[in-house]
């Protein structure tokens, strides 16, 4: 079976609610290089690739791998349909991916030899959505799905505030965060993930925090909202909105090649197995593990695993101590 093909004993059943990623897709220039380039400094490259990116492509093929039902909500520039590929080979839909004249959006990533990155974002065609096309994209939608949204596209808050008029549960990764985020109505949404950063901009807390007390914080803030905090080599946390339960996944010990991608791998699986009515447990531990085994591997869709190689690996390691 292929990397990129989820098996058929997980694909949703036919009553599964559709996930509409309204997402970015990027074209993503990654430069290898031994450390993080400093101000000033010019660094050679050991290696360099044009792959396909954005945090909403990422997080579509991740949830279409591990065997979801997704609809991907994008646009790119013409001239890179080519990237669209990788989207339709994962099995996601991308029927509503508009091709538009001029730049798609597109990222410089550096990677270095800890698996470090940094990035620079230019948004291009994600940053493009007029008003017309978001209400015909919610128009079409079934109420009974759900609506996943990052922060790399335009109106996001618009987007949000249809999708709960129309009856869709809503779940959003604030990234990149921004001070605009705290105006947007996240009391509202059904789920949100955040990373450290995320959290502590968000509650306005310092990034070193400890888990704690940015739980707190998040449950002071947004009471109703379950959220997914994930803290990378520290695991995971699942707090439940409704009864203010917390649940703890440890991370997978392994050795990172790349982190780029891993939160988005995670939350694809963790949407998957959500749609597919798995328990918070197995969607903690199934987003986890997906995310330990791309981080063993260069790229951020590239490294995206089957849900087949998923099932192998929880398998064979079993439960983290």
């Amino acid at each position: 079976m292929s990397a990129s093909t989820p098996s058929a004993s997980n694909q949703p059943t036919a009553r599964a609610a559709t996930v509409y990623n309204y997402g970015s897709i990027n074209i993503d220039h990654v430069y290898r290089v031994p450390h993080l380039v400093r101000p000033g400094e010019t660094l050679s490259s050991t290696d360099y690739q044009i792959v396909l990116g954005g945090k909403g492509a990422n997080q579509t093929i991740a949830l279409a791998r591990a065997g979801g039902r997704v609809t991907h909500w994008g646009q790119l520039g013409r001239a890179d349909e080519w990237a669209l590929e990788t989207l339709r080979d994962a099995g996601a839909d991308i029927d509503e991916v508009a091709l538009l004249e001029g730049s798609s959006g597109h990222t410089v990533i550096q990677v270095d030899d800890k698996g470090e990155n940094a990035i620079v974002l230019f948004g291009g065609t994600n940053q493009r959505f007029t008003l017309e096309r978001i209400d015909e994209l919610l128009t079409n939608a079934d109420s009974e799905g759900w609506l996943l949204l990052q922060n790399e596209c335009n109106d996001i808050e618009e987007v949000i505030r249809q999708a709960l008029n129309r009856g869709l549960k809503v779940a959003f990764n604030p990234a990149p965060m921004t001070p605009a985020i705290r105006e947007l109505p996240l009391t509202e949404l059904s789920l949100l993930f955040v990373n450290r950063g995320e959290a502590a901009a968000l509650v306005e807390l310092d990034e070193q925090s400890d888990a704690d007390t940015l739980i707190r914080a998040l449950q002071t803030a947004l009471p109703g909202v379950d959220i997914v905090l994930t803290l990378g080599a520290a695991g995971a946390w699942r707090i439940d909105g409704t009864r203010g339960d917390t649940l703890y996944q440890p991370a997978r010990p392994v050795q990172a090649v790349d982190t780029t991608g891993a939160g988005d791998t995670f939350i694809g699986y963790y949407m998957a197995a959500l749609q597919a009515d798995r328990d918070a447990t197995t969607c903690l531990e199934r987003a986890t593990a997906a995310a330990a085994l791309a981080v063993q591997r260069p790229g951020a869709a590239t490294g995206i695993p089957a849900v087949n190689e998923v099932e192998t690996f929880l398998q064979i390691a079993g439960r983290p101590e």
